[in-house]
């Protein structure tokens, strides 16, 4: 049987503010994928803390509140907020997962503080050169995991091969892949496509135990072809953004077409239906929390803008993940890509 997992919750980050994080992070205990003996560490202003878990006493038994003084904003630069946010909510509950206090921790704040936060705190695993941020999309059944996607500009051939050994197993123990289907993206799909950098890692993939299926197109994204897709975080970064502002455009469009006059109104009403299935199959709140995979401990960035719900999931990555042990998971399988050359 799996130890109990505490979890520290970064709760003062986020667009919506204190009580929209502790509400998913209570959510998550609630969660059945959560187990029974899970507890949380909230992290931040005790006074408001005291006040926004009034309402939920039943609770109690699984929580510990860490004061924190100071808070990560948005404005903060990486290396400022390490130098002086060192009471940051951010910070102490990175601190906790350090300590042995907690084995994982969310934030929804900073991206590029939290990053950096975690790699002076935690440190990457041995024979790790660099960490990733690893997300999950919307595909035809469940969803297709994608790394890396903004942690690191550029990647070598070994950086994106340890990608796709790490990818692997949180596909594995997160989604429940027995083989999931690692694939490298490219300008093509084709053998002789892509520049030195992409040949020379495609290479090195195909030496390693996963179920490398080669080149992916930006299409597999959602295609349903492949489970894992592996990039440098440029890239990454650029086709998370494209995806989020097609998403935009298609939902604008649609309201937009529905409300052009009152027989299209009506059509609307009668597609109700098909269009709640629609949203709820493609809310991004179900698949909320990227994994910064490869440090030594278990970080989960929660999206910003996220509500009570889909903060909920980040934490109940956060669970899963502690649960299976994936760092030291990810680092027992890495010693064929570190002797790669």
């Amino acid at each position: 049987m799996a130890p109990p997992v505490t979890v520290a919750v970064d709760v003062m980050g986020g667009d919506h503010g204190l009580v929209t994080c502790v509400e998913g992070a209570l959510a998550a205990l609630d969660d059945p994928r959560t187990p029974p003996d899970t507890r949380l560490c909230l992290v931040g202003d005790a006074d408001a803390l005291q006040v926004a878990l009034r309402p939920h006493a039943r609770h109690a038994p699984r929580l510990d509140i860490l004061p924190a003084t100071q808070v990560v904003t948005m404005d903060d630069a990486p290396r400022e907020a390490i130098r002086r946010k060192k009471q940051s909510s951010m910070r102490l509950a990175l601190d906790a997962v350090a300590s042995g206090r907690a084995q994982a921790m969310v934030s929804a704040g900073n991206t590029g503080a939290l990053m950096g936060m975690a790699h002076f705190v935690l440190g990457t695993l041995p024979g790790i050169e660099r960490a990733a941020i690893m997300v999950a999309l919307p595909a035809p059944q469940g969803c297709t995991w994608a790394l890396d996607f903004g942690a690191n500009a550029s990647a070598t051939p070994r950086q994106l091969a340890q990608f796709a050994l790490m990818g692997s197993l949180v596909a594995q123990e997160v989604s429940g892949l027995e083989r999931p289907r690692i694939g490298l993206l490219n300008i093509g799909a084709e053998e002789l496509k892509g520049d030195d950098s992409v040949q020379e890692a495609h290479a090195l993939l195909r030496t390693l135990d996963i179920n490398y299926i080669g080149f992916v197109e930006g299409h597999d994204f959602f295609s349903g072809r492949v489970d894992v897709v592996v990039t440098d975080g440029f890239t990454g970064n650029v086709a998370l953004k494209s995806i989020e502002g097609v998403a935009r455009f298609i939902t604008g469009a649609l309201r937009e077409e529905f409300t052009r006059s009152p027989a299209r109104k009506l059509g609307a009403l009668a597609a109700q239906p098909a269009l709640q299935a629609l949203k709820a199959r493609l809310d991004p709140g179900r698949y909320n929390g990227a994994s910064l995979v490869g440090l030594s401990g278990i970080v989960i960035k929660s999206h910003g803008g996220a509500d009570a719900p889909s903060f909920a999931q980040a934490v109940v990555t956060a669970v899963l993940e502690a649960q299976h042990g994936l760092p030291a998971r990810i680092s027992a399988q890495l010693q064929p890509v570190s002797q790669a050359g």
